[in-house]
C-alpha cells in the first residue's frame, strides 16, 4: 500500500510524487504504513519541537521569562513577517545577543507580501527573516544559560548540541544515528519514520511535561510556528488543540493527533522526491484513510487536500491530488 499525490493538467496525469508514511499509538505499534515505514531520511526541521526541548528542559527559557508565543517560534519554520521576526527580537533582547551570532544565514522571507514590501523600502534581507531564526534563538539561550561558547553553538560537539542528541536518543530510545548538516548549519540527524512518528507522539501525548508544554504553545500560536497561508498553521488551527504538525526540508512532516477517544496517534511522512507541493495533499490522504478528521476539518482543509494548479495568468490548469494504492 502506498500514498501517491497525482499532478493533473486537464485530465491527464502529467506527474506523480509517491509519499510513504506511517502512524504508530503510544505503544509504538504500527497502526498504519504507506510503503517502507522504516525508510530513512533526514528529519529536518521537523525535529524543531525536540531541539527546543533542551531549552525548556535546562530551564533557560525559565531564566529568561520565555512566553509561549516565544516557545511557538523556536519550534517554528516561519514565513519572516513582522509578527515573526518581532517575537524573535523580542527573546534577542531577553538573552541580551545580537544578530550577528546567528550561525543560521539570511535568506529572503517565505512570506511574498514581507519580501516584496522589503524591497520596495530599500530594506535588506537579515538573519531574523531567516525561517530557522527561532530555533537559533532557543539554541544562543540555552549556551548563553549554560555558561557555554557563544560562537560554536552548532558544532556537533557543542554542549547545546550534545544535549539535543541526548533528548532526541531518549525519546526515540535509541542511539547512533547519523547526523549531516541542515540548511540553518545546525546537525541533523537521519532516522527512520517510524522513530519520527514515535517523537510526535510523545510531543502530543501529554505524558511529558517539557514537550507538553511545547506542545500547547505550538496549537496555542500556530500562526507562529509557520505563517499566512502555511499548511502547519492552518492544519493546527483548524484542528483547534488537538493536534500538532511540523513539516522538513525535502517533503518530510511529523503529526501528533490527540483523538477524541483519548488515544494519541504519531504520524510521519516523506514525499519520496522531496517535492513539498505533494505534502498536504499526501497529508490528508493519510488523514482520511485512519479517518481522523471530522467533515469540519476536511472542509476548512479543502484547498490542501486537492491543490489547484494555476499558470502567471491565473488560469486553473491542473490540480494536485493524493489517493492510495495497493
Amino acid at each position: 500500500m502506498v500514498i501517491k499525490c497525482e499532478v493533473y493538467r486537464n485530465t491527464a496525469i502529467e506527474s506523480v510524487h509517491q509519499v510513504y508514511g506511517v502512524a504508530v499509538d503510544f505503544n509504538g505499534k504500527i497502526l498504519f504504513s504507506s510503503g517502507d515505514p522504516h525508510y530513512a531520511t533526514y528529519i529536518r526541521s521537523s525535529l524543531k519541537p525536540f531541539q527546543a526541548s533542551v531549552c525548556v528542559e535546562t530551564g533557560a527559557a525559565d531564566a529568561f521569562g520565555f512566553n509561549d508565543n516565544e516557545l511557538a517560534v523556536l519550534c517554528a519554520s516561519h514565513n519572516g513577517e513582522k509578527i515573526h521576526t518581532s517575537t524573535v527580537s523580542g527573546i534577542l533582547r531577553k538573552i541580551d545577543i545580537d544578530p550577528s551570532y546567528y550561525k543560521c544565514g539570511v535568506h529572503s522571507p517565505y512570506d511574498k507580501n514581507t519580501k516584496i514590501s522589503l524591497l520596495r523600502g530599500g530594506k535588506d534581507f537579515n538573519p531574523l527573516h531567516n525561517n530557522c531564526s527561532g530555533k537559533h534563538s532557543g539554541m544562543l539561550a540555552t549556551a548563553k544559560h549554560l555558561g557555554c561558547d557563544l560562537n560554536k553553538y552548532i558544532q556537533f560537539q557543542h554542549p547545546v548540541q550534545q544535549k539535543i542528541i541526548s533528548a532526541l536518543e531518549r525519546y526515540t530510545e535509541q542511539s547512533g544515528f547519523d547526523f549531516g548538516i541542515d540548511g540553518c548549519s545546525a546537525p541533523t540527524p537521519f532516522m527512520s519514520l517510524y522513530s519520527i512518528a514515535i517523537l510526535y507522539q510523545k510531543l502530543a501525548s501529554g505524558n511529558d511535561p517539557v514537550l507538553s508544554r511545547l506542545y500547547d504553545a505550538m496549537v496555542t500560536h500556530p500562526y507562529l510556528v509557520a505563517g499566512r497561508k502555511r499548511f502547519d498553521t492552518d492544519f493546527m488551527e483548524a484542528m483547534s488543540g488537538r493536534a500538532v504538525t511540523k513539516v522538513g526540508g525535502e517533503g518530510v512532516r511529523g503529526l501528533g493527533i490527540r483523538q477524541k477517544n483519548g488515544n494519541v496517534i504519531g504520524i510521519a511522512l516523506k514525499v519520496l522526491d522531496g517535492n513539498q507541493r505533494a505534502n498536504p495533499p499526501g497529508t490528508l490522504t493519510l488523514l482520511k484513510e485512519l479517518e481522523l478528521l471530522g467533515q469540519n476539518e476536511l472542509d476548512k482543509l479543502a484547498a490542501y487536500e486537492t491543490v489547484e494548479l494555476t499558470n502567471h495568468r491565473k488560469k486553473i490548469t491542473g490540480k494536485i491530488t493524493g489517493s492510495i494504492h495497493n
